[in-house]
């Protein structure tokens, strides 16, 4: 059980690094090992699918601020934009959390598997429009971004993620460099975070999981994962300010398909 436990600070390294790099939170490999390890610890298979969304979602707070605030000290995020979308992403992240308590754990073990592969398919075959000459320099503000910051945040929550996979391809598509897309997005996943973790511990059944746990947010996973993924998420920001943006959604994609077997295999 001890040993099960140390696997959390390590998962968070992963996702702090993912995050830096990607402009996730790790939510999606969160997701996919914590469905796999809560059940050993004890957490009811019918409820460990939830848990697993709830505690992601918990981390990517910390975990997100963290890649954002290392972003920011390289003029890498676009806050315009982020003062735009917050709205939207807080409203969507707990109304999709609202929704998601709803969910039997078999189908939405299938949805977060079959929203990976189609991200992963989006993120490598998906075309970009061609940024305009200082496109870069702009931040993609308006109506729009506070729309899309609901769908965001509402799927975000479902299959429990920072929005990067949809954020950044958003914001790329406007103009916007791949890393400041990347830095951008961390900055929108503190409120994806908030919102949805605050909907899965206030919308779950009374008694959902047996202890430690806030709702469905299962403590010892959220702060462990949290607290070393704030260390790591400098390592990965690092890495993406050195790889090209087709670089980067390479490794996205890859990132998305594999996350997305390893639910289904689980299922």
């Amino acid at each position: 059980m001890v040993l099960s436990w140390l696997l959390f600070p390590l998962l968070g390294v992963v996702a702090g690094v993912l995050a830096g790099l990607l402009g996730v939170g790790g939510g999606l490999v969160l997701v996919a090992a914590l469905a796999w390890l809560l059940p050993v610890l004890g957490i009811p298979q019918e409820a460990a699918m939830h848990a697993a969304l709830a505690s992601s979602l918990a981390s990517i707070v910390l975990t997100a601020a963290a890649s954002a605030r290392a972003h920011s000290a390289r003029g890498s995020v676009l806050w315009p934009t982020v003062a735009w979308m917050v709205p939207g992403l807080l409203l969507g992240g707990w109304l999709g959390s609202g929704l998601a308590v709803r969910i039997d754990e078999a189908l939405l073990r299938w949805l977060v598997a079959g929203y990976c592969l189609l991200a992963a398919a989006q993120m490598q075959f998906g075309r970009s429009r061609p940024a305009a000459a200082g496109a870069q320099l702009m931040a993609p503000r308006g109506g729009t971004m506070l729309a899309a910051g609901g769908v965001i945040g509402a799927l975000s929550s479902v299959v429990g993620i920072g929005g990067g996979s949809m954020t950044v391809p958003l914001l790329v598509s406007r103009g916007v460099a791949p890393v400041k897309a990347v830095g951008t997005s961390s900055a929108c996943g503190v409120a994806i975070g908030l919102a949805s973790a605050a909907g899965y511990a206030l919308h779950a059944p009374a008694g959902a999981l047996p202890e430690h746990a806030v709702g469905y947010v299962y403590l010892p996973a959220a702060i462990g994962i949290a607290l070393a993924s704030v260390l790591a998420a400098p390592w990965g920001t690092r890495l993406a300010h050195r790889l090209a943006g087709p670089q980067l959604r390479q490794v996205f994609a890859l990132f998305l398909v594999l996350v997305g077997l390893s639910l289904l295999l689980a299922a």
